[in-house]
Protein backbone atom coordinates (compact mmCIF):
# COMPACT_ATOMS: atom_id res chain seq x y z
CA UNK A 1 0.00 0.00 0.00
CA UNK A 2 0.77 3.51 -0.32
CA UNK A 3 0.39 6.60 1.22
CA UNK A 4 0.88 10.28 -0.07
CA UNK A 5 1.50 13.81 1.95
CA UNK A 6 2.19 17.32 0.87
CA UNK A 7 5.12 18.80 3.28
CA UNK A 8 4.91 23.08 3.09
CA UNK A 9 7.34 25.15 4.50
CA UNK A 10 5.98 28.24 3.35
CA UNK A 11 8.61 29.93 1.04
CA UNK A 12 7.96 33.12 -0.41
CA UNK A 13 6.35 33.79 -4.17
CA UNK A 14 8.52 36.94 -4.78
CA UNK A 15 11.29 37.16 -6.90
CA UNK A 16 14.69 37.12 -6.03
CA UNK A 17 17.71 38.08 -7.82
CA UNK A 18 21.51 36.66 -7.55
CA UNK A 19 24.03 38.81 -5.94
CA UNK A 20 27.70 39.65 -6.45
CA UNK A 21 28.69 37.35 -4.41
CA UNK A 22 26.79 34.29 -5.63
CA UNK A 23 24.06 34.87 -2.86
CA UNK A 24 20.46 34.26 -4.24
CA UNK A 25 18.41 37.01 -2.06
CA UNK A 26 15.07 38.38 -2.36
CA UNK A 27 14.10 41.04 -5.11
CA UNK A 28 12.04 42.88 -2.77
CA UNK A 29 11.89 45.14 0.05
CA UNK A 30 11.19 44.22 3.67
CA UNK A 31 7.30 45.05 3.70
CA UNK A 32 6.68 43.67 0.23
CA UNK A 33 8.09 40.96 2.13
CA UNK A 34 5.41 40.88 4.84
CA UNK A 35 2.97 41.31 2.62
CA UNK A 36 3.93 38.31 0.94
CA UNK A 37 4.24 35.98 4.44
CA UNK A 38 0.23 37.29 4.79
CA UNK A 39 -1.07 35.72 1.26
CA UNK A 40 1.09 32.67 2.28
CA UNK A 41 -1.50 31.76 4.76
CA UNK A 42 -4.34 31.99 2.75
CA UNK A 43 -2.20 30.07 -0.19
CA UNK A 44 -1.60 27.27 2.19
CA UNK A 45 -5.05 26.53 3.00
CA UNK A 46 -6.27 26.84 -0.20
CA UNK A 47 -3.47 24.22 -0.99
CA UNK A 48 -4.36 22.09 1.65
CA UNK A 49 -8.33 22.20 0.57
CA UNK A 50 -7.11 21.38 -3.22
CA UNK A 51 -4.93 18.10 -1.52
CA UNK A 52 -7.91 17.16 0.55
CA UNK A 53 -10.11 17.01 -2.67
CA UNK A 54 -7.64 15.27 -4.51
CA UNK A 55 -7.48 12.76 -2.00
CA UNK A 56 -3.53 13.43 -0.71
CA UNK A 57 -3.65 11.37 2.68
CA UNK A 58 -1.40 14.10 4.74
CA UNK A 59 -0.87 17.73 5.14
CA UNK A 60 1.95 18.41 6.40
CA UNK A 61 3.47 21.96 7.71
CA UNK A 62 6.60 23.71 9.27
CA UNK A 63 7.62 25.85 12.20
CA UNK A 64 9.79 28.31 11.61
CA UNK A 65 10.13 32.32 13.05
CA UNK A 66 12.08 35.50 11.72
CA UNK A 67 12.30 34.29 8.64
CA UNK A 68 13.03 37.38 6.61
CA UNK A 69 15.25 35.68 3.70
CA UNK A 70 11.52 34.29 1.94
CA UNK A 71 12.65 30.35 2.22
CA UNK A 72 10.35 29.22 5.84
CA UNK A 73 7.13 31.57 6.52
CA UNK A 74 5.38 28.93 8.50
CA UNK A 75 5.40 29.83 11.60
CA UNK A 76 2.06 28.36 12.89
CA UNK A 77 1.45 25.61 11.86
CA UNK A 78 -1.10 24.10 14.44
CA UNK A 79 -3.53 27.39 13.99
CA UNK A 80 -3.31 27.49 9.88
CA UNK A 81 -4.24 23.75 9.90
CA UNK A 82 -7.12 24.47 12.35
CA UNK A 83 -8.61 26.53 9.78
CA UNK A 84 -7.91 23.93 7.49
CA UNK A 85 -9.37 21.49 9.66
CA UNK A 86 -13.43 23.76 9.16
CA UNK A 87 -12.64 23.40 5.19
CA UNK A 88 -11.80 19.83 5.04
CA UNK A 89 -13.27 16.05 6.13
CA UNK A 90 -10.80 12.96 4.92
CA UNK A 91 -6.58 14.68 4.93
CA UNK A 92 -5.02 14.50 7.93
CA UNK A 93 -3.08 17.18 9.16
CA UNK A 94 0.81 17.24 10.81
CA UNK A 95 3.54 19.37 11.86
CA UNK A 96 6.74 18.47 10.31
CA UNK A 97 7.48 19.69 13.15
CA UNK A 98 6.28 21.85 16.11
CA UNK A 99 9.68 22.63 17.80
CA UNK A 100 9.04 21.82 21.01
CA UNK A 101 11.96 23.63 22.88
CA UNK A 102 9.85 26.81 21.34
CA UNK A 103 7.14 25.78 23.73
CA UNK A 104 5.90 25.25 26.92
CA UNK A 105 4.56 21.77 26.32
CA UNK A 106 1.27 22.25 28.42
CA UNK A 107 0.25 24.69 25.73
CA UNK A 108 1.18 22.69 23.04
CA UNK A 109 -0.76 19.66 24.49
CA UNK A 110 -3.87 22.05 24.53
CA UNK A 111 -3.36 23.31 21.24
CA UNK A 112 -2.49 20.31 19.33
CA UNK A 113 -5.33 18.56 21.12
CA UNK A 114 -7.91 21.42 20.32
CA UNK A 115 -6.66 20.73 16.30
CA UNK A 116 -7.16 17.22 16.89
CA UNK A 117 -10.87 17.68 18.35
CA UNK A 118 -12.14 20.10 15.31
CA UNK A 119 -10.60 17.87 13.00
CA UNK A 120 -12.55 14.67 13.90
CA UNK A 121 -9.11 13.09 15.16
CA UNK A 122 -6.98 13.84 12.14
CA UNK A 123 -4.14 15.25 13.79
CA UNK A 124 -0.45 14.27 13.55
CA UNK A 125 1.47 15.72 15.64
CA UNK A 126 5.34 16.62 14.64
CA UNK A 127 7.37 17.43 17.58
CA UNK A 128 10.87 18.54 17.00
CA UNK A 129 14.45 20.00 18.85
CA UNK A 130 15.18 23.23 16.51
CA UNK A 131 18.47 24.42 15.26
CA UNK A 132 18.19 28.07 14.68
CA UNK A 133 19.94 30.18 17.64
CA UNK A 134 17.69 33.43 16.25
CA UNK A 135 14.21 31.58 16.72
CA UNK A 136 15.27 29.75 20.19
CA UNK A 137 16.72 32.40 21.64
CA UNK A 138 14.67 34.87 20.85
CA UNK A 139 11.90 33.37 22.63
CA UNK A 140 13.90 33.21 25.32
CA UNK A 141 14.35 29.20 25.37
CA UNK A 142 17.42 28.42 26.50
CA UNK A 143 17.54 25.82 28.53
CA UNK A 144 20.00 27.94 30.81
CA UNK A 145 22.42 27.68 28.28
CA UNK A 146 22.21 28.18 24.35
CA UNK A 147 20.35 26.74 21.22
CA UNK A 148 24.16 25.03 20.59
CA UNK A 149 24.63 23.27 23.56
CA UNK A 150 22.98 20.07 22.27
CA UNK A 151 22.64 17.91 24.74
CA UNK A 152 20.85 20.63 27.01
CA UNK A 153 18.51 20.84 23.94
CA UNK A 154 17.84 17.39 23.69
CA UNK A 155 17.26 16.85 27.82
CA UNK A 156 14.70 19.87 27.49
CA UNK A 157 13.18 18.53 24.03
CA UNK A 158 12.45 15.11 25.76
CA UNK A 159 11.67 15.89 29.22
CA UNK A 160 8.89 18.16 27.16
CA UNK A 161 7.82 14.97 25.09
CA UNK A 162 7.07 13.25 28.45
CA UNK A 163 4.94 16.16 29.76
CA UNK A 164 3.28 16.20 26.07
CA UNK A 165 2.01 12.90 26.78
CA UNK A 166 1.02 12.95 30.31
CA UNK A 167 -1.13 15.80 29.55
CA UNK A 168 -2.84 14.32 27.10
CA UNK A 169 -3.24 11.28 28.69
CA UNK A 170 -3.86 11.20 32.34
CA UNK A 171 -7.31 12.94 34.10
CA UNK A 172 -4.37 15.13 36.42
CA UNK A 173 -0.95 14.65 37.00
CA UNK A 174 2.41 16.27 38.55
CA UNK A 175 6.00 16.43 36.75
CA UNK A 176 9.16 17.51 38.28
CA UNK A 177 12.24 17.38 36.46
CA UNK A 178 14.99 19.04 35.17
CA UNK A 179 13.34 22.21 33.16
CA UNK A 180 10.37 22.18 34.34
CA UNK A 181 7.68 22.05 37.61
CA UNK A 182 4.11 21.08 37.16
CA UNK A 183 2.73 22.35 39.23
CA UNK A 184 5.24 24.39 41.15
CA UNK A 185 5.02 23.23 44.97
CA UNK A 186 4.05 27.01 45.56
CA UNK A 187 1.10 27.39 43.95
CA UNK A 188 -0.95 28.09 46.06
CA UNK A 189 -4.87 27.47 44.87
CA UNK A 190 -7.26 27.47 48.67
CA UNK A 191 -10.46 27.75 46.17
CA UNK A 192 -13.74 26.10 47.91
CA UNK A 193 -15.43 25.11 44.72
CA UNK A 194 -12.26 23.13 43.65
CA UNK A 195 -11.65 21.26 46.45
CA UNK A 196 -15.42 20.96 47.59
CA UNK A 197 -15.24 19.22 43.70
CA UNK A 198 -11.95 17.07 43.97
CA UNK A 199 -13.31 15.93 48.10
CA UNK A 200 -16.55 14.50 45.99
CA UNK A 201 -16.71 11.26 44.91
CA UNK A 202 -18.13 11.86 41.51
CA UNK A 203 -14.44 13.89 40.51
CA UNK A 204 -13.24 9.77 40.88
CA UNK A 205 -9.86 11.92 42.45
CA UNK A 206 -8.76 11.67 46.32
CA UNK A 207 -8.97 15.22 47.04
CA UNK A 208 -5.32 14.59 48.56
CA UNK A 209 -4.04 13.34 44.82
CA UNK A 210 -4.54 17.25 44.15
CA UNK A 211 -3.88 19.31 47.06
CA UNK A 212 -1.67 19.72 50.05
CA UNK A 213 -4.07 21.23 52.26
CA UNK A 214 -3.12 23.59 55.02
CA UNK A 215 -3.99 26.25 57.53
CA UNK A 216 -5.02 29.93 56.50
CA UNK A 217 -1.70 31.83 56.03
CA UNK A 218 -1.65 34.26 58.77
CA UNK A 219 0.80 36.75 56.65
CA UNK A 220 -1.32 37.24 53.70
CA UNK A 221 -3.62 40.05 52.78
CA UNK A 222 -4.95 38.17 49.16
CA UNK A 223 -8.06 36.83 48.54
CA UNK A 224 -8.49 33.49 49.88
CA UNK A 225 -7.66 31.63 47.45
CA UNK A 226 -4.15 32.88 47.88
CA UNK A 227 -4.52 33.62 51.85
CA UNK A 228 -3.97 30.22 53.04
CA UNK A 229 -0.86 27.49 52.76
CA UNK A 230 -2.88 25.25 50.36
CA UNK A 231 -0.80 24.09 47.24
CA UNK A 232 -1.30 22.20 44.48
CA UNK A 233 0.00 18.48 44.01
CA UNK A 234 -1.58 17.84 40.75
CA UNK A 235 -3.33 19.73 37.49
CA UNK A 236 -5.42 18.89 34.47
CA UNK A 237 -5.19 19.96 31.11
CA UNK A 238 -8.01 19.97 29.05
CA UNK A 239 -9.13 19.59 26.38
CA UNK A 240 -7.47 16.44 25.48
CA UNK A 241 -7.45 14.69 22.30
CA UNK A 242 -10.31 13.11 20.33
CA UNK A 243 -7.81 9.93 19.07
CA UNK A 244 -7.26 7.60 21.70
CA UNK A 245 -5.31 7.63 23.56
CA UNK A 246 -3.27 10.71 21.93
CA UNK A 247 -2.30 11.65 18.14
CA UNK A 248 0.43 9.94 16.51
CA UNK A 249 3.36 11.33 17.45
CA UNK A 250 6.41 12.57 14.84
CA UNK A 251 9.71 13.42 14.71
CA UNK A 252 11.99 14.47 12.04
CA UNK A 253 15.17 12.18 11.76
CA UNK A 254 18.27 12.34 11.04
CA UNK A 255 21.35 11.64 13.11
CA UNK A 256 21.35 7.90 14.54
CA UNK A 257 20.83 9.01 18.27
CA UNK A 258 17.50 10.95 17.31
CA UNK A 259 16.37 7.79 15.34
CA UNK A 260 16.89 5.42 17.86
CA UNK A 261 15.26 7.34 20.24
CA UNK A 262 12.33 7.73 18.17
CA UNK A 263 11.98 3.85 17.80
CA UNK A 264 12.41 3.36 21.49
CA UNK A 265 9.84 5.82 22.30
CA UNK A 266 7.31 4.34 19.30
CA UNK A 267 7.46 7.80 17.69
CA UNK A 268 7.07 7.82 13.89
CA UNK A 269 10.01 9.69 11.82
CA UNK A 270 10.28 12.27 8.85
CA UNK A 271 12.71 11.91 6.53
CA UNK A 272 13.25 15.02 4.60
CA UNK A 273 16.59 15.14 1.72
CA UNK A 274 18.50 11.57 2.08
CA UNK A 275 19.24 9.92 -1.11
CA UNK A 276 17.30 6.48 -1.99
CA UNK A 277 20.42 4.76 -0.74
CA UNK A 278 21.01 6.65 2.07
CA UNK A 279 17.52 6.24 3.44
CA UNK A 280 17.20 1.94 3.68
CA UNK A 281 20.11 1.92 6.28
CA UNK A 282 18.24 5.35 8.35
CA UNK A 283 15.12 3.13 8.05
CA UNK A 284 17.13 -0.31 9.14
CA UNK A 285 18.50 1.07 12.66
CA UNK A 286 15.00 2.99 13.37
CA UNK A 287 13.38 -0.74 12.48
CA UNK A 288 16.08 -2.63 14.17
CA UNK A 289 16.06 -0.28 17.67
CA UNK A 290 12.20 -0.71 17.65
CA UNK A 291 12.37 -4.39 18.01
CA UNK A 292 15.39 -4.59 20.68
CA UNK A 293 12.87 -2.69 22.48
CA UNK A 294 9.60 -4.82 22.22
CA UNK A 295 7.71 -2.71 19.30
CA UNK A 296 7.44 0.16 21.25
CA UNK A 297 3.79 1.81 20.27
CA UNK A 298 1.61 4.08 21.73
CA UNK A 299 -1.38 1.19 20.73
CA UNK A 300 0.76 -1.43 21.76
CA UNK A 301 -0.47 -3.32 18.85
CA UNK A 302 3.04 -5.34 18.37
CA UNK A 303 5.57 -5.79 15.33
CA UNK A 304 4.96 -3.61 12.44
CA UNK A 305 6.25 -4.09 8.47
CA UNK A 306 9.48 -2.62 7.89
CA UNK A 307 10.18 1.06 6.81
CA UNK A 308 6.05 1.57 7.46
CA UNK A 309 2.68 -0.17 8.37
CA UNK A 310 0.08 1.24 6.82
CA UNK A 311 -2.26 -0.64 9.06
CA UNK A 312 -0.64 0.23 11.97
CA UNK A 313 0.73 4.04 11.27
CA UNK A 314 3.93 3.14 12.19
CA UNK A 315 7.26 3.88 10.56
CA UNK A 316 8.96 7.09 9.32
CA UNK A 317 8.23 8.55 5.93
CA UNK A 318 10.61 9.89 2.87
CA UNK A 319 10.31 13.07 1.16
CA UNK A 320 11.26 14.37 -2.69
CA UNK A 321 10.87 17.86 -4.32
CA UNK A 322 9.06 17.32 -7.20
CA UNK A 323 8.50 19.76 -10.38
CA UNK A 324 6.54 18.21 -13.32
CA UNK A 325 6.94 19.08 -16.55
CA UNK A 326 3.85 18.75 -18.97
CA UNK A 327 2.45 20.15 -22.07
CA UNK A 328 -0.43 21.03 -20.43
CA UNK A 329 1.18 23.40 -17.92
CA UNK A 330 1.44 26.87 -17.37
CA UNK A 331 4.36 26.99 -14.80
CA UNK A 332 6.59 24.06 -15.79
CA UNK A 333 10.05 25.46 -16.62
CA UNK A 334 12.72 23.10 -15.41
CA UNK A 335 15.35 25.49 -15.26
CA UNK A 336 13.23 28.59 -13.19
CA UNK A 337 12.66 25.06 -10.68
CA UNK A 338 15.78 24.66 -10.59
CA UNK A 339 16.97 28.24 -10.06
CA UNK A 340 14.15 28.15 -7.07
CA UNK A 341 15.96 25.15 -5.50
CA UNK A 342 18.97 27.09 -5.29
CA UNK A 343 17.50 30.06 -3.54
CA UNK A 344 16.03 27.62 -1.14
CA UNK A 345 19.46 25.86 -0.76
CA UNK A 346 21.07 29.35 -0.10
CA UNK A 347 19.23 29.34 2.83
CA UNK A 348 19.77 25.65 4.17
CA UNK A 349 23.47 25.19 3.40
CA UNK A 350 24.59 27.41 6.20
CA UNK A 351 22.67 24.89 8.82
CA UNK A 352 25.03 22.38 7.67
CA UNK A 353 22.27 20.54 5.50
CA UNK A 354 24.17 20.01 2.45
CA UNK A 355 25.78 16.99 4.31
CA UNK A 356 22.60 14.80 4.52
CA UNK A 357 22.99 14.04 0.75
CA UNK A 358 25.77 11.76 0.99
CA UNK A 359 25.04 8.30 0.02
CA UNK A 360 26.39 5.21 2.13
CA UNK A 361 30.38 5.17 1.90
CA UNK A 362 30.69 9.20 1.11
CA UNK A 363 31.99 11.12 3.77
CA UNK A 364 28.77 13.91 4.72
CA UNK A 365 30.35 17.04 3.59
CA UNK A 366 28.27 20.28 4.82
CA UNK A 367 30.29 22.54 2.17
CA UNK A 368 29.46 20.80 -1.01
CA UNK A 369 28.34 22.47 -3.91
CA UNK A 370 24.98 22.57 -4.53
CA UNK A 371 23.48 22.44 -8.32
CA UNK A 372 20.12 21.54 -9.56
CA UNK A 373 21.77 18.85 -11.50
CA UNK A 374 23.39 17.26 -8.23
CA UNK A 375 19.87 17.25 -6.43
CA UNK A 376 18.60 15.80 -9.67
CA UNK A 377 21.51 13.20 -9.99
CA UNK A 378 20.86 12.54 -5.91
CA UNK A 379 16.97 11.63 -6.55
CA UNK A 380 16.13 14.09 -3.80
CA UNK A 381 14.83 16.52 -6.36
CA UNK A 382 12.51 14.92 -8.98
CA UNK A 383 11.96 17.29 -12.17
CA UNK A 384 10.60 15.80 -15.08
CA UNK A 385 8.11 14.16 -17.35
CA UNK A 386 5.00 12.69 -15.57
CA UNK A 387 6.78 8.97 -16.47
CA UNK A 388 10.11 9.94 -15.38
CA UNK A 389 8.68 11.40 -11.75
CA UNK A 390 6.58 8.04 -11.13
CA UNK A 391 9.41 5.87 -12.29
CA UNK A 392 11.79 7.66 -9.39
CA UNK A 393 8.81 7.39 -6.55
CA UNK A 394 8.63 3.82 -7.54
CA UNK A 395 12.18 3.55 -7.33
CA UNK A 396 12.38 5.45 -3.67
CA UNK A 397 9.61 2.03 -3.06
CA UNK A 398 12.17 -0.05 -4.54
CA UNK A 399 15.21 0.92 -2.63
CA UNK A 400 13.95 1.99 0.65
CA UNK A 401 10.74 0.40 0.97
CA UNK A 402 11.16 -2.96 -0.26
CA UNK A 403 9.45 -5.42 2.13
CA UNK A 404 6.82 -2.90 3.54
CA UNK A 405 4.16 -0.16 2.81
CA UNK A 406 5.01 2.65 1.34
CA UNK A 407 4.86 6.40 2.39
CA UNK A 408 6.36 9.76 0.84
CA UNK A 409 5.72 13.51 1.36
CA UNK A 410 5.92 15.79 -1.87
CA UNK A 411 7.32 18.78 -1.74
CA UNK A 412 6.15 20.98 -4.86
CA UNK A 413 6.90 24.64 -3.60
CA UNK A 414 10.05 26.42 -3.27
CA UNK A 415 10.79 30.61 -3.06
CA UNK A 416 10.18 32.34 -6.07
CA UNK A 417 7.39 30.04 -7.23
CA UNK A 418 3.92 31.73 -7.66
CA UNK A 419 1.03 30.33 -5.55
CA UNK A 420 -1.07 29.37 -8.63
CA UNK A 421 2.39 27.39 -10.11
CA UNK A 422 1.94 25.50 -6.54
CA UNK A 423 -1.67 24.54 -6.69
CA UNK A 424 -1.21 23.28 -11.00
CA UNK A 425 1.41 21.17 -9.85
CA UNK A 426 -0.57 19.71 -6.78
CA UNK A 427 -3.32 19.15 -9.22
CA UNK A 428 -1.61 17.81 -11.72
CA UNK A 429 0.47 14.93 -9.55
CA UNK A 430 -2.99 14.04 -7.60
CA UNK A 431 -4.52 13.55 -10.79
CA UNK A 432 -2.14 11.99 -13.18
CA UNK A 433 0.43 10.52 -10.94
CA UNK A 434 -1.18 9.61 -7.32
CA UNK A 435 -3.74 7.34 -9.39
CA UNK A 436 -0.68 5.64 -10.80
CA UNK A 437 1.46 5.14 -7.48
CA UNK A 438 -1.67 3.87 -6.09
CA UNK A 439 -2.26 0.98 -8.87
CA UNK A 440 1.76 -0.06 -8.58
CA UNK A 441 1.94 -0.18 -5.04
CA UNK A 442 -1.58 -1.90 -4.21
CA UNK A 443 -3.53 1.11 -2.81
CA UNK A 444 -4.24 3.36 0.01
CA UNK A 445 -5.73 2.88 3.30
CA UNK A 446 -9.18 4.02 2.97
CA UNK A 447 -9.77 7.74 4.61
CA UNK A 448 -13.11 7.55 5.48
CA UNK A 449 -14.78 11.49 5.30
CA UNK A 450 -14.96 13.00 9.07
CA UNK A 451 -17.57 14.92 10.28
CA UNK A 452 -16.10 16.87 13.03
CA UNK A 453 -20.11 18.78 14.26
CA UNK A 454 -19.48 22.05 13.84
CA UNK A 455 -22.08 23.48 12.01
CA UNK A 456 -25.41 24.23 13.69
CA UNK A 457 -28.58 22.91 12.55
CA UNK A 458 -29.91 25.81 12.49
CA UNK A 459 -33.87 26.77 10.87
CA UNK A 460 -34.87 30.09 11.16
CA UNK A 461 -38.51 30.63 13.27
CA UNK A 462 -41.10 33.35 13.31
CA UNK A 463 -40.45 36.76 12.12
CA UNK A 464 -36.90 35.66 10.73
CA UNK A 465 -38.57 33.01 8.28
CA UNK A 466 -40.70 35.26 6.89
CA UNK A 467 -38.28 37.72 6.14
Amino acid sequence: MIEVGIFDVGATDLPFKKTQSGIRVLDASLKEQLEASQRLQQAQVRRAVLADRLGYDYWWMGEHHFGIEGAELSTNPIQVETAIAALTNRIRLGQIANIISFWHPLRLAEQTAILDILSGGRAEVGVGRGYQAREAEVFGYTYGSTVQDQERNRSFHQEAYEILIKAWTEESFSYHGEFFSIPPSYTKWNHAQTIAYMADEVSGRDVDDVFRIGPPDAYSSGPPVQASTTTLREITVQPQPLQNPHPPVWEPLNSERTIRWAARKGVNGNFIFETDEALKPKIDTYMEEAAANGWPDYMDRGEFKPGWDAARHRGVSSGRIVHIQDPSLTHADITKHGESQMFQWDFFKPFGFAAILANPGEAPDPNLTITPELLRDKGVVLNGSKQEVLEALLGLKEHAYPDGDFITNIWFESGGLPHEAIEEQIQFFGEEILPELRRECGGSPERPTVDANLVPDYQPTGDLQEA
